[in-house]
């Protein structure tokens, strides 16, 4: 049976690793200097360093994946989603190795991972649409010219990629050049491309999409629909099968759309249609995912399709298993489990995972990257955990969640779960009349919210690498620098900075006037030059945490002095400049 790399980590490796195991295949992981004893590491088969601590160094790095594919034996390489997931070059560099790319080919991810032409391809089978420059934008004068034409709101986005990266809102003139320039910046750095486009926003929006799976020979089934509106930042927080409140014509459109955009391209494995949905049934298309979504597990409750087998099948050739579109069983939720502190603004608060209580009962699936002891790191995504729930009608589902989610116990990192059960108790989710939209939590609930404890830093887990003889032959080793640090052979790798950080995040020891990072992550740009006035509550800089953006507001009035330079990674409530 063939041998798989998974290019990926965390909960989603640890989906794939099972799925080898279950349908007969070898598992083999890759992994970061952090990530040494992850979940995923510990449960595969077999398992390769891609040495270093940063996402280009490990689970970015083309060429060092392609060699431990190659080191390994494996005979195909199964990307998961985020990473590497939907770049073109990746999968290209996959087949040209000789491997099977568990995915569609590298035209297809072309073709619809640019969004422009997704756009020009949705047009062209008679998908709904709304306004837009079908082509990436020159600069941001583009953005102002196309506003003045159609009006505000707009949303300028990033064509490659997805995840709600690279993507902004804007409701004021005034605010577009900042917007153009923060939506290029994400693009970069999430995707390595820096075109954007923008099209004309629908306020108040619903969230819907549609599952399919392409056979690459021009059949593609549309395996079911889901709603993802409940947002923050633009990801998605809580997602359900199937989207509740469609018509049966918006179905059926929906999903003969899905499958007409994709089948002009040949698409072969899993895929992802997305569309919004106004208030007013105003329907547009938004992108389409060229990969397995972290929302895949809803759709395989109600429709009974294991979708990570069915990509296997299609990429061993034999086909797919679905003759039709299958009627919806019951209705499943599922909730995102990211460390992050709603009362906080969804800042992202990694950390160590003290204690863990997984939760049980009729329904309950629990798909995690971690388990109690591990860490949830600051080089990547916020998210760890999953819980899916089904039950036999939305009413059902949405009470055995609740449930659920007040039995999941998760001490260290602060977490997303009470923003998710105050959204599973609210009326505007749970009534006959749907009030939740892609902009509802930010504007209706996150004023609701209180803050969390925030954990400690994590201490330093890189690996260090010395070359040592055994038994004649010269071998390379990575020993923790903590390890080597008990040894006398390393620096210390201790981390007091700990006792510093006070439970909101602040610098315990920082002068009055101290602009502390409030999440760990890179600082990518100043706001403001040094030793320009300021006023308390200006944004002066921008750190990048997780995969997203934040904002660091002065504390106060003054002249600032930069004290981190652009590029530093920095920690949780690390000085970066002083207001005197």
């Amino acid at each position: 049976m063939p041998k798989i790399l998974i290019a990926n980590r965390g909960e989603i490796a640890v989906r794939v690793i099972r799925a080898c195991s279950h349908y007969g295949h070898t598992s083999v992981a890759v992994y970061a200097d952090q990530d040494l004893e992850a979940m995923h590491t510990q449960l595969a088969d077999e398992a390769y360093s891609l040495p270093g601590s940063s996402a280009a160094e490990t689970y970015l790095n083309i060429d060092a994946i392609i060699a431990a594919a190659k080191k390994s034996g494996a005979d195909a390489v199964h990307p998961g989603y985020g990473f590497l997931s939907e770049n073109a070059e990746f999968a290209a560099a996959v087949e040209d190795a000789g491997l099977i790319w568990i995915g569609p080919t590298a035209d297809t991810i072309i073709a619809l991972g640019d969004k422009v032409t997704a756009r020009q391809l949705a047009q062209k089978v008679g998908a709904p649409l709304a306004p837009g420059i079908d082509r990436p934008l020159k600069d941001a004068g583009e953005v102002e010219a196309f506003a003045a034409e159609h009006g505000l709101p707009i949303i300028i986005k990033a064509a490659h990629g997805g995840g709600g990266r690279g993507m902004k809102i804007v409701h004021d003139l005034a605010e577009v050049a900042d917007a153009f320039e923060s939506a290029t910046r994400e693009a970069v750095e999430a995707f390595g491309r820096s075109e954007c486009f923008v099209e004309k926003f629908l306020e108040r929006p619903r969230h819907v999409e549609v599952q399919i799976v392409g056979d690459g020979q021009g059949r593609v089934v549309a395996v079911g629909d889901r709603d993802c509106s409940a947002q923050r930042r633009n990801q998605k927080l809580i997602e359900e099968a199937p989207a509740p409140g469609l018509s049966a014509d918006q179905r059926e459109r929906l999903h003969r759309s899905a499958e007409a955009i994709c089948a002009e391209v040949n698409y072969r494995g899993a895929g992802t249609v997305e569309f919004l949905l106004a208030a007013d049934s105003t329907m547009t298309f938004l992108e389409v995912n060229t990969r397995l979504q972290v929302e895949h597990p809803v759709t395989e409750a109600v429709s009974g399709v294991d979708l990570v087998a069915e990509q296997f099948r299609i990429a061993f050739g034999q086909g797919l298993s679905l003759p039709s579109t299958p009627e919806p069983s019951g209705h499943a939720i599922e909730l995102r489990i990211n460390a992050e502190d709603p009362g906080r603004g969804f800042l992202p608060t990694p950390g160590r995972i003290d204690t863990l209580t997984v939760p049980g009962g009729p329904g309950v699936r629990w798909d995690a990257g971690v388990r109690a002891g591990d860490s949830v790191q600051p080089a990547f995504d916020s998210l760890f955990a999953k819980l899916i729930v089904h039950g036999p009608d939305r009413d059902s589902a949405i009470a055995r969640t609740v449930t659920a989610a007040k039995e999941l116990h998760v001490q260290g990192p602060a977490t997303v779960l009470p923003c998710s059960l105050e959204i599973l108790r609210d009326p505007a989710f749970t009534g006959a009349e749907l009030g939740v939209h892609t902009q509802w939590i930010e504007s209706e609930l996150l004023p609701r919210m209180t803050t969390q404890d925030r954990p400690a830093p994590i201490p330093e887990s890189s690996l260090q690498r010395l070359d040592i003889e055994i038994d004649g032959r010269l071998t390379r080793l990575g020993l923790p620098t903590a390890l080597l640090a008990g040894l006398g052979t390393a620096g210390g790798a201790g981390n007091d900075s700990a006792s510093a950080i006070g439970s909101d995040g602040s610098e315990g020891g920082a002068a009055d006037g101290a602009v502390s990072a409030p999440v760990p992550g890179n600082l990518v740009d100043y706001l403001v030059a040094d030793g320009a006035e300021v006023a308390e509550g200006d944004d002066v800089a921008v750190l990048s945490a997780m995969k997203m953006e934040t904002r660091v507001q002065a504390p106060a009035a003054g002249a600032l002095k930069q004290v981190a330079k652009v590029g530093d990674m920095v920690a949780v409530g690390e000085v970066i400049a002083r207001i005197g």
